[in-house]
Order: structure tokens, then C-alpha cells, then sequence
């Protein structure tokens, strides 16, 4: 699969979930897309999505130090686009944020797919999943539920990864 029928696929599940077009400047993050629901374990949520085309992962690509500058560059959107400020005046709770920057690839190398699972998730009290697709194998890679503490956010990025990323 070429990584325009890759965006194409996940345009269309994020139609049939209910993730809506983010229109205002998303500073470089083209497309964007979010949602906000009540998740049974973790309470509310409010999700970004977004792909990012990583090209070939070698001297011309995203490597694994880009990786991580962009998934922590997604954190500073995610953390913008939440009201994070506690006691809203709405009286409202303040949702979980849960961001998912997908880099798509043909054949990532291992030293990408580490940084990938390596990269930290919760800081600043937002959780960031830098997920990798590669289109060669037509494969998600995404982060592994931990077996203890934590599993509600990992178990939502499984199923999120799921049902917007794995075409």
C-alpha cells in the first residue's frame, strides 16, 4: 500500500468514528483531527490525531531523533488545544489528553521502532503516541498494554490505534 491510500484509508475510519477535521493552525501538523469521549475506564478523553508522512528511513527520512522532536513538538498542539485549567468555569471535569502522531513509512528501520516504543508517553499531563504504520508489510506498529500500572491509557491507545490506524 502507497502512503496516499494509507491517508485515504485512515480518513475514512476517522469519518466512521467520529473523529472531526481540526481547521484552525495546527502549526505543521496537516491533517488533524480530534474527538472527546467518556472512556469507561479513564473518564473522559479528548484525542488529536495526526499522520505524518516519514518518507524512507535512511539519510533522506524521519529518523529516530526526528521521531521524538515531532511527537514532542504534537504534545505542545495537544497541550494547547485542551483546557487543562483546573475548576473550569463550566464546572466541568478536565478531560484525559491523548494524542497519536503516526509516521508512515515503507520498511522502518529498528533504530525508528525504538524510539517509537522508548519514547515517553505521559509528561505534562498529556500522553503522546508516536505510532509507526509501514507500508511495505501494511503494519501498525504501536505501543504494548503493560501488564501492571497504567494499562487504562495503554489499553485506550490499543484500541484507538485499532480503529483509526490499522487499515
Amino acid at each position: 500500500m502507497d502512503p496516499t491510500q494509507y491517508r485515504d484509508a485512515v480518513v475514512a475510519n476517522r469519518r466512521e468514528h467520529g473523529f472531526d477535521v481540526v481547521d484552525e493552525t495546527t502549526d505543521g501538523f496537516d491533517p488533524l483531527w480530534r474527538t472527546r469521549e467518556i472512556d469507561d475506564s479513564i473518564g473522559e478523553v479528548a484525542v488529536l490525531a495526526t499522520l505524518v508522512d516519514a518518507g524512507d528511513t535512511d539519510a533522506s527520512g524521519i529518523g529516530a531523533e526526528t521521531l521524538v522532536e515531532t511527537a514532542e513538538s504534537f504534545r505542545d498542539v495537544l497541550a494547547d488545544r485542551i483546557d487543562a485549567r483546573p475548576g473550569r468555569a463550566d464546572g466541568g471535569e478536565v478531560p484525559t489528553p491523548i494524542g497519536y502522531v503516526t509516521y508512515v513509512t515503507a520498511d522502518p528501520d529498528a533504530s525508528l521502532l525504538d524510539a517509537m516504543s522508548g519514547f515517553t508517553v505521559a509528561r505534562r499531563r498529556t500522553n503522546v503516541f508516536p505510532l509507526v504504520y509501514d507500508c511495505k508489510a501494511e503494519r501498525l506498529h504501536r505501543h504494548e498494554v503493560p501488564r501492571l500500572k497504567g494499562r487504562g491509557i495503554y489499553r485506550r491507545q490499543a484500541d484507538d490505534a485499532e480503529r483509526l490506524f490499522d487499515v
